[in-house]
């Protein structure tokens, strides 16, 4: 479940939210901290850490945009916030630059991948497929951190935009949250090298529509090739609907 938990904000902001949580009834747990001191990149990891929670966990998804192949939810923890390699948004790394930062971030922690495919997401919609991946992102990395004793009270997810989990953990979403967590940056990465190598072997399965390329986005180039040879099977058939085949 999601916490209201606001840190950072004034105390008599604090102290409404705390009478507002007593009147529904909600528990919750406020520590004022001051942002200043806290270092960029880790400043959300931090809060998490100071406010009690042992395991901070980032989440973040790739393909919830392209007309073809699955989103892709991963979840990481790490046991250290430093790195040689530059971990930020996927989306602002070349290739090398991702691969590089990939191999260093699972020297460095642990992670877990939710895939939901394309048939799944015509049924139930892309924000509900998002949220089914990142259960299973999630629970795969909890299974995998037995030795650090995760739990409800110990544990708390950052996820990127408007991503979200229903596991009941507690939890927070950053608008952006791929370029102001390390956390978060790391699942960016993950999930991105991931997806990519997806895509590069529906290549080799479907090689008339660049799927290497342009990893199943509406690029120009691939929809030329809907139009010339019509849908495959992983088009989602939702996305593609109002192009002429």
């Amino acid at each position: 479940m999601s916490t209201p938990l606001e840190i950072g904000r004034p105390k008599t902001t604090v102290e409404r939210l705390k009478r507002l949580l007593a009147r529904y009834k909600f528990i919750t747990k406020f520590v004022y901290i001051p942002m200043r001191g806290i270092s960029n990149g880790v400043y959300h990891e931090r809060l998490a850490k100071r406010n009690g929670f042992k395991i901070v966990i980032g989440v973040d998804e790739v393909g919830r945009g392209p007309l073809a192949g699955p989103v892709v939810v991963a979840a990481s923890w790490l046991h250290t916030w430093a790195f040689k390699e530059r971990i930020t948004d996927s989306k602002k790394l070349s290739a090398l630059e991702r691969q590089r930062a990939f191999d260093e971030i699972k020297k460095k922690g642990a992670y877990g991948i939710g895939v939901v495919y394309e048939d799944a997401v015509d049924a139930i919609n892309i924000t509900q497929a998002a949220k089914r991946a990142a259960d299973v992102a999630v629970s795969t990395l909890i299974s995998q951190l037995k030795t650090l004793h995760p739990s409800f009270q110990n544990t708390f997810l950052l996820f990127d935009g408007s991503l979200s989990s229903s596991l009941g953990y507690f939890s927070k979403e950053i608008i952006g949250g791929d370029g102001k967590s390390l956390s978060i940056a790391s699942a960016s990465i993950i999930a991105k090298v991931f997806r990519d190598q997806m895509m590069e072997f529906y290549d080799a399965l479907y090689p008339r529509y660049g799927f290497k390329d342009h990893k199943g986005y509406g690029t120009r180039m691939h929809l030329k090739n809907i139009s010339r040879f019509g849908l495959c099977s992983i088009h989602r058939k939702t996305f593609c609907r109002f192009l002429k085949t």
